[in-house]
């Protein structure tokens, strides 16, 4: 992994806003209808997205998620075991304002998608949905100058998370399962040359969604998560792999997100070397303090999020400068590289931001690098 050594570099979560065309392809191929030119949209938007990306100076770039409906139910397509669907359960904070929830959900702001139960035995089912990922992010970067590139992939426990469980007896078992069939797709996304992202939003926003109901028993669940997750990690170096962790990428009161006191000390007990984490929005802007208290490992490289993803405020540099320093401190300015709370287009064809302006966001996030890294460096 491509560390910051003469100065700060930049990157994000992932997923960025998909074209009208390209959300018209992954919803048809989810309703069983795939487009004869999707092949050929995709792989156009991929080099589109590279190219926007290199354009707002991000240095360690995506492919933006674009084949994917969502960045854990797509897994449906890779694996076995996975058919109809699963009520939708909102996260505890939400169920504390239902007029805000009926209001969200009104308004457009509840993504609408299938998402399976486990209803079979999980194995691979196909490695060809991936293989066409890797080819396109090679195309799109093969005439293009990057520090490095990553792709996302989801982790067991996000899986789980939004994929119940109704085949396994225990939900261990479960989980063994889902990580002996992702295996197959880190260990390949790693062979190709990229950063493996795995996308473990359970971390954070388990706790008032997926364990509401015994939150007392946090970190012994969420444990079993990072268990999981190492054990599909077994043949992949660690520094080949960076982990983001949320407690839900959308607008809402998250006064029960657990506190990155609980969820930081579970995360660092995860193979990857990088983490990435919200540190922008109003819940969690000031939790730097609490990652200051801990004791860090030397081998981890902290991505803290120095702009949010949920709102249409374009950062100004200094505020993104001041926050890339506040963790230089804490871990050095060579082990800190500058990112996004979440990703800005977490479903197909539902953002909160512009399009326009999480490309302007994110140019605003490499000018703020440029004032800490001439501070940090001289």
């Amino acid at each position: 992994m491509k560390t910051s050594t003469d100065r700060i570099l930049t990157t994000h979560v992932g997923s960025l806003p998909r074209s009208k065309s390209v959300t018209e392809c992954v919803f048809a191929h989810e309703k069983g209808n795939p487009l004869k030119k999707a092949p050929q949209i995709i792989a156009s938007a991929v080099k589109e997205v590279v190219a926007k990306q290199i354009e707002a100076r991000v240095d360690i770039v995506s492919d933006g998620e674009m084949s994917k409906i969502s960045y854990a139910t797509y897994i449906k397509d890779r694996i076995t075991g996975f058919d109809g669907d699963s009520p939708r359960t909102p996260p505890r904070d939400l169920e504390d304002f239902p007029g805000f929830l009926k209001r969200q959900a009104s308004g457009g702001g509840t993504p609408s998608y299938r998402r399976p139960c486990c209803v079979g035995p999980i194995e691979v089912k196909s490695m060809q949905p991936l293989q066409e990922d890797l080819d396109n992010f090679k195309a799109a970067l093969s005439d293009q100058t990057v520090s490095d590139g990553f792709m996302n992939a989801a982790s067991p426990g996000v899986i789980a998370l939004f994929q119940p469980n109704h085949h396994y007896k225990t939900q261990e078992d479960y989980l063994e399962a889902l990580a002996e069939a992702m295996r197959a797709e880190y260990e390949a996304i790693v062979e190709a040359g990229y950063i493996l992202q795995l996308d473990s939003p359970d971390l954070g926003l388990g706790k008032h969604m997926m364990f509401k109901d015994e939150p007392e028993n946090y970190a012994k669940l969420a444990g079993a998560h990072v268990e999981a997750l190492n054990h599909a990690l077994r043949n992949v170096d660690g520094s080949r792999v960076r982990m983001h962790i949320c407690w839900g990428n959308y607008e809402g009161p998250h006064h029960y997100d657990a506190p990155m006191s609980e969820v930081m000390p579970v995360a660092l007990k995860a193979k990857p070397q990088g983490l990435l984490f919200e540190n922008s929005n109003p819940r969690h802007a000031h939790e730097w303090i609490e990652v200051a208290a801990m004791k860090i490992p030397d081998d981890k490289i902290l991505i803290p999020g120095v702009i949010d993803s949920t709102t249409n405020f374009i950062e100004h540099p200094e505020l993104v400068a001041q926050r890339i320093e506040r963790f230089a401190k804490i871990v050095g300015k060579e082990r800190v590289i500058a990112g996004s709370d979440c990703g800005f287009s977490t479903f197909a064809g539902f953002g909160a931001v512009d399009e326009d302006i999480v490309y302007a966001k994110l140019k605003s996030m490499a000018e703020g690098a440029d004032i800490a890294s001439k501070r940090l460096w001289g």
